[in-house]
């Protein structure tokens, strides 16, 4: 149960920052506003982390140089959400963000990439997909 509110408040989280990216980047610029957006990401995170006192400076050293680069994936993650809010709204973009996602995150489970369990997606996941992809089209008509 922990998960799923976690995976609302996250998903409103994502929402929220997209539209306010896009307010930010018609003042001072789409590139502008990622790098503000990261800045008060990584204070952020900064301070939580002081507060609870909880991972492993240690273990740094362990990680692959290709999980690292997630906060550099983030900074086109941003670019990319604000210029499609700005070209086809929030509800369109945040739709086909969720596509894109779960299109991926098939693959990702089907060959086992990042060291994730290989998954076997069955006839009801690929519906569910194919269910959303229609609801996007729907809803842009």
């Amino acid at each position: 149960m922990r998960g799923i509110i976690f995976a609302f408040l996250g998903g409103a989280c994502i929402t929220l920052q997209g539209v306010a990216n896009a307010r930010i980047s018609q003042d001072i610029g789409t590139w502008q506003a990622a790098a503000i957006t990261q800045l008060t990401g990584f204070v952020m995170a900064f301070i939580i982390m002081l507060f609870l006192k909880q991972g492993n400076w240690k273990g740094f050293k362990q990680v692959k140089p290709l999980y690292l680069s997630g906060g550099a994936l983030a900074a086109i993650i941003i670019f990319s959400e604000v210029t499609a809010i700005q070209k086809i709204g929030v509800t369109f973009t945040i739709a086909a963000l969720l596509i894109a996602q779960l299109f991926l995150t098939f693959i990702i489970d089907i060959n086992g990439w990042f060291g994730v369990v290989k998954k076997k997606m069955r006839l009801p996941q690929f519906i569910g997909i194919g269910m959303m992809i229609a609801g996007v089209i729907i809803l842009k008509l």
